[in-house]
């Protein structure tokens, strides 16, 4: 996985940064209408549209908006029941239609996330956020494509009746960036422990000078080389307790620090999330979307290279939470349970099928006997295009459990998410973590350590 994205990381830093020298509000898309008028629309309707498959409402603010954090001191903490999430600066946010992982266009990400959202031209649509702004770039996007039927809500008045409001049970573990931008600046952010001292990671493949931290990183935030807690020694495997507690003290991390996990790309950033809360770290958060929502919310990048200062106690014996990650001998001993646990295979229907191995550095196909697909990117091993919005933060939270329920998963169930090495499925059971679950692990060694052992596999659709 390392080498795999390390390019592609660098072509996303070079693109947020000059996103990043632009204006702080996104421009309208190329050949917008601009200052068309939509019908508002008040309470009643909308309750009457939730419930008419006819409409569809839409949340036209930030991601983080929708799932639950307050942005700005907007109110409205979380989403209307029953509302799907468009928000208003996917079509604006950085993206190359011809140096992405899929080979897919910014027109075909959006026209798959629009059906996916049952946003289509056939539906009457309302649209709603709670400053006035945003309700209107969404609104003039969709005219501007063909959309016809839209009318606008200000949910300000869904807040002020008190009516129903949902969240993402654990919203908390992937913070928008304006809350790491508050902490940065007073020490303090929403959510945020008082008493914890929170320190700031950027996680990438290389050091320093491959990895992309020089052009631009979250300020304050270290450096962790991706190969420091997986060694190329062992093949890119997570790397043994005494080994992670080391790096855990040279790093200057104890058990009773709290983690904010940064990054280009939010699999690296989860991955590390995920062994910092094996370790028994306090308190673990992940920035959603990575640079180019920190970006997008119009905070500067820093090139200053920060040092960590090293710590001779990690403060507890770890792991403190080994449930989290299974071993190759509990994963095997799982599989023969006749019910109460699944294995999710996170990887591309390719590798799943055994028709690829997905990676450069590793040729043998195939897949764990009972392992059920569970989707991750369509055609690269560094993709997480099913799980993730334009912009590389948290796809819909109901979505994606939709799309599990599909594969025919039963969340009530053990699960325990794998791909080839552990980065892909990281990022999921982060995701589900988010949405309340709980009954979550990690299979670490994914393929690749099952098939290096020569434990039973098979190939085929």
């Amino acid at each position: 996985m390392k080498k795999n994205v390390i390019t592609f990381i660098c072509v996303v830093i070079i693109a947020v940064s000059a996103f990043a020298a632009g204006s702080r509000e996104p421009e309208k898309v190329q050949n917008m209408q601009s200052g068309i008028k939509f019908e508002l629309c008040g309470i009643d309707e909308v309750k009457k549209a939730l419930t008419d498959q006819a409409f569809t409402v839409i949340d036209a603010r930030s991601s983080d908006s929708y799932m639950g954090w307050s942005i700005n001191g907007d109110k409205l903490r979380g989403h209307i029941p029953g509302a799907v999430d468009f928000s208003y600066t996917w079509p604006v946010s950085p993206y190359d239609n011809n140096k992405n992982l899929e080979k897919e266009t910014r027109e075909e990400v959006i026209n798959q996330a629009l059906k996916n959202k049952n946003i289509l031209k056939t539906k009457n649509l309302i649209v709603y956020d709670t400053n006035g702004k945003d309700s209107q770039k969404v609104a003039e996007f969709l005219y501007s494509i063909g959309y016809k039927n839209i009318k606008i809500f200000n949910a300000a008045e869904w807040i002020n009746a008190k009516n129903e409001v949902k969240q993402y049970p654990n919203y908390k573990l992937l913070l928008p960036p304006e809350v790491v931008y508050n902490y940065i600046q007073t020490g303090t952010g929403e959510t945020l422990d008082k008493n914890i001292n929170y320190k700031i990671f950027n996680v990438a493949w290389g050091e320093i000078e491959q990895s992309g931290y020089l052009e631009g990183h979250i300020p304050g935030a270290v450096h962790v080389n991706t190969d420091w807690f997986e060694p190329k020694e062992i093949g890119w495997m997570l790397a043994d307790d005494a080994h992670l507690e080391k790096l855990m003290l040279k790093l200057g991390i104890s058990s009773s620090d709290g983690a904010i996990i940064t990054g280009p790309e939010p699999m690296a950033a989860a991955r590390f999330a995920v062994i910092l809360t094996y370790l028994g770290v306090k308190d673990v958060r992940v920035l959603n979307g990575a640079l180019i929502d920190w970006v997008q919310a119009g905070y500067a990048l820093s090139k200053e290279n920060i040092l960590p200062k090293a710590i001779s106690s990690f403060g507890a014996r770890v792991p403190v939470r080994e449930n989290i990650i299974d071993t190759i001998e509990e994963t095997q001993a799982n599989l023969k349970k006749e019910k109460g646990y699944v294995l999710i295979d996170n990887r591309t229907p390719e590798e799943y099928a055994g028709k690829i191995s997905g990676y450069s550095y590793h040729d043998k196909a195939g897949r764990i006997k009972g392992a059920v697909f569970g989707y991750a990117g369509k055609k690269s091993s560094s993709s997480m295009s099913y799980y993730r919005n334009i912009d590389k933060t948290m796809r819909n939270g109901y979505e994606i459990l939709n799309m599990l329920k599909t594969c025919g998963i039963d969340t009530k169930n053990k699960m325990s998410f794998m791909c080839g090495s552990g980065w892909r499925a990281a990022e999921v059971l982060w995701y589900m973590r988010v949405m309340g679950f709980e009954n979550v692990s990690l299979y670490s060694d994914g393929w690749i350590g099952w098939s290096n052992r020569g434990l039973p596999s098979i190939k085929g659709e």
